[in-house]
């Protein structure tokens, strides 16, 4: 059984299917980069009217939220190709994801400044410095995290080992189709509530990420509850379980807005930095349990 995950598992997330993936995902990338430019500049012009409240269609910068859209979808994808490495490589993809998901929303918000008022008096205008400065200390943690982890060790699996990245292969290949539906459904539900009816309110920005950092955590749990039967270190547990608490940070600031919502992901960040820092010192010296 696990061999057939294995061989399943290699040939979904082959460099061939990869390449073909990103192959599919840059085009679509690019035709919706031209398409949403088309869209703004008729519904400026005036050869359509689209009336649903968002900004997408205010300026051609925000053009750029959808090929970064599909780049986020890439990157999800390579998310579940990492997660039967360790858990280290699947957060530092959760990192890197919701660094990108902050720039994607100042595409989305630039339209919004308004530069003719006292920069700091209007709402709109001090967001944009929230999510600038968000940027840059994301990045940087992202930095510290990497460098605090440093390689990860290549070590030869034996039996035990290789039976639970089997069972992790088999969770991976189990979110790919997730992942699509996902995509899809999340994608129709926008469209059906903002576009067809007009009068959606939905979050754009953390739209089908909400619901798949949800599952992220609830397979980290899982993956959790199966790596008690391969490792008895208490380190190495409560590090897992630091991983999973940075991850419900990152979600929870997909429930807030403006300067709430980047305190929460630059503290899940550093909490998981922070754990795995202590992680890192413990594992240099043998210590009780």
């Amino acid at each position: 059984m696990l061999k057939k995950v294995d061989y399943l598992f290699d040939t979904i997330f082959s460099e061939k299917s990869q390449k073909s993936f990103e192959k599919y995902i840059l085009i679509l990338a690019t035709g919706g980069f031209i398409i949403h430019l088309l869209l703004i500049f008729s519904n400026k012009y005036g050869y359509i009217n689209f009336n649903f409240n968002d900004t997408l269609l205010l300026d051609p910068i925000s053009a750029l939220y959808t090929p970064f859209s599909f780049i986020l979808v890439y990157e999800a994808y390579l998310l579940i190709y990492y997660l039967p490495n360790s858990f280290t490589v699947t957060v530092v993809k959760e990192y890197e994801i919701i660094s990108l998901i902050l720039i994607r929303k100042i595409f989305k918000d630039f339209p919004l400044v308004d530069l003719d008022v006292p920069f700091f008096s209007n709402e709109n205008n001090v967001q944009l410095l929230y999510d600038l400065s968000g940027i840059l200390i994301v990045f940087f943690l992202i930095f510290l995290f990497k460098t605090t982890a440093g390689r990860p060790k290549t070590v030869k699996p034996d039996a035990k080992l290789k039976k639970f990245i089997s069972q992790k292969k088999l969770i991976s290949i189990i979110l790919v189709p997730i992942l699509l539906l996902l995509a899809g459904w999340s994608f129709y539900s926008w469209f059906n509530a903002s576009i067809l009816s007009g009068g959606g309110n939905q979050n754009l920005n953390y739209l089908f990420f909400v619901d798949f950092f949800t599952i992220l955590i609830l397979v980290d749990v899982f993956i959790l509850l199966i790596s008690f039967r391969y490792t008895e270190r208490y380190s190495q547990l409560i590090r897992n379980t630091g991983f999973i608490i940075s991850t419900i940070l990152l979600r929870l600031s997909f429930a807030a807005s403006g300067l709430v919502s980047v305190v929460l992901i630059a503290s899940g960040i550093l909490f998981g930095l922070i754990i795995l820092a202590i992680f890192k010192r413990m594992e240099k010296f043998k210590y009780l349990g």
